[in-house]
């Protein structure tokens, strides 16, 4: 089960990792006033109950295990009685921003990395929780849960309710060393412990959904649940990440980056570049995430505001829009600087004021030239990441792509020469789910996880940079890294 900030899925695959049925619905973000973004949580579990009950629908055999991939830092706040006291408050959520830099000089800015490796920003749940505690004092004294998706997903089918290490990590209120809730942070803002759920390792079993509840979900026995992760973890799992030297780069709304680390990693460099260090989806082992939070999102942009024409033809042909304006691109890099903060900036800066930019326009300019140059322009920005993780003594010989993205070739080759690095893709649709799968069925069959892996990879393809190209966006990059402080002054 994957449960996404835009929609949730379901796949259901054999223990040869093969897949037999998938389901997928979408629901709204709502924006009930600016810098806010809530999910109404009951439409979210509504909407995985159907999922489920879909593919269950589709399959002869029963279903043994299952585990959730879950977006990271949104929560929601139950009542006593079971009841939903709110929507949640998903990542892109800058609300909390003025009590962020507050609360963190308090308690210590050093102080926070060092304790959950993460450095502090309005996204957290953390804050979150805060804003909730000073704005909404009634939801927060009735609250008797605050529940990530992961666990929201368990307390609804009767367990009680775990959160595996991963997500835990992403709420900023986590011990990422000892592996359990923080009682400095928790003291810090009055929060008992109890109100949040027992952290476990990704991969064991939180409980079973009993035949009563099953049955209302198409389950025809008992189902093991086991603890996920992060989607992005659970993501780079699915794509094979499990050891040094290769990174998971996930294409879709967001653009991430998500390797895998043999120990915690928590240096003043990375600090003051905001990249974190928290747990990966393989018990002892751990990760950073470094993204840009406009990521895809720019292409979707480009087709909405200004690709009437290619929408056009995709209505008359079948097809979609993104295929016609990305076979427009030139196949030489441009000469067009764009800087893709389009949303609030990512890693490196966590920028919530940040604007984009598009440099270098001509009258001779194409759309394809400026639909190139965007995506050239969150590559770059994935480079600067890059830079910064190697600098920082995390090693990258190559990526693994995932995400919708992965569908074009003209779109992973522009990131393999931008990147110079080699991108491999796998023949894995939904990486997120698979890699949850893995760990469920690892659970039931007590195979290690990382023989699943090894036994279910297969490649679709491997992009190689082109040594012209590599060598000309190097040179973009040298001035690509000027924007950032040469523009901020403007906005």
């Amino acid at each position: 089960m994957d449960i996404g900030t835009g929609a949730c899925k379901a796949v259901v695959f054999n223990r040869q990792g093969h897949e037999l049925a998938h389901a997928a619905r979408e629901y709204p973000v709502l924006h009930p006033g600016p810098g806010l973004a809530e999910l109404d949580s009951q439409k979210v579990i509504s909407s995985c109950f159907d999922v489920i009950r879909e593919v269950n629908q589709k399959i002869y055999e029963p279903v043994d295990a299952m585990c959730v991939s879950s977006q990271g830092e949104a929560f929601t706040p139950i009542g006593g009685d079971g009841s939903y006291l709110g929507n949640a408050m998903v990542s892109s959520d800058i609300r909390a921003s003025d009590l962020t830099a507050e609360w963190s000089n308090s308690f210590g800015q050093d102080r926070i990395y060092k304790i959950t490796g993460h450095t502090p920003h309005p996204l957290f749940t953390l804050f979150k929780i805060l804003w909730l505690k000073n704005n909404r004092p009634e939801i927060w004294t009735k609250s008797r849960y605050f529940l990530c998706f992961e666990d929201l997903f368990q307390f609804e089918v009767g367990i009680n309710p775990c959160i595996s290490w991963p997500l835990a990590g992403r709420t900023m209120m986590f011990d990422i060393r000892h592996h359990n809730w923080s009682g400095e942070i928790l003291e810090a803002i009055e929060l008992d412990n109890q109100k949040l759920s027992r952290p476990f390792a990704s991969g064991e079993v939180a409980g079973h959904i009993d035949i009563t509840v099953g049955r209302r979900l198409g389950f025809s026995n008992p189902v093991m649940v086991v603890t996920g992760g992060h989607d992005q973890t659970c993501a780079a799992l699915g794509a094979g990440v499990i050891k040094s030297g290769l990174c998971m780069y996930a294409t879709g709304s967001v653009e991430c980056f998500c390797p895998m680390l043999e120990t915690p990693r928590l240096t003043s460099d990375l600090q003051k570049n905001n990249l974190c260090c928290y747990d990966f989806t393989v018990k002892g082992k751990y990760t950073t995430v470094a993204y840009s939070l406009t990521g895809g999102n720019i292409l979707r942009w480009m087709r909405d505001e200004l690709g009437d024409k290619e929408r056009a033809m995709a209505e008359e042909t079948g097809s979609n829009a993104y295929s016609f304006l990305l076979q427009s691109m030139p196949d030489k890099p441009t000469d067009i600087l764009v800087l893709p903060y389009f949303t609030a900036s990512g890693t490196p800066y966590f920028d919530t004021t940040a604007k984009g930019a598009i440099l270098g326009l001509q009258l001779t300019t194409t759309k394809g030239e400026i639909t190139k140059a965007l995506l050239e322009g969150v590559a770059m920005e994935m480079k600067l990441n890059l830079q910064l993780m190697e600098s920082s003594g995390m090693k990258i010989e190559s990526f693994v792509a995932t995400g919708g993205g992965t569908k074009n070739e003209k779109w992973t080759q522009l990131k393999a020469d931008v990147l110079n690095k080699t991108i491999i893709t796998r023949n894995v649709r939904e990486t997120g789910c698979f890699g949850a799968a893995m760990l469920a069925c690892s659970a039931f069959t007590k195979i290690p996880v990382e023989d699943l892996i090894m036994q279910n990879q297969e490649t679709a393809g491997i992009f190689v940079p082109d040594k012209v190209k590599a060598d000309i966006y190097e040179q973009k990059f040298a001035s690509y890294q000027g924007l950032y402080p040469t523009l901020k002054k403007f906005w």
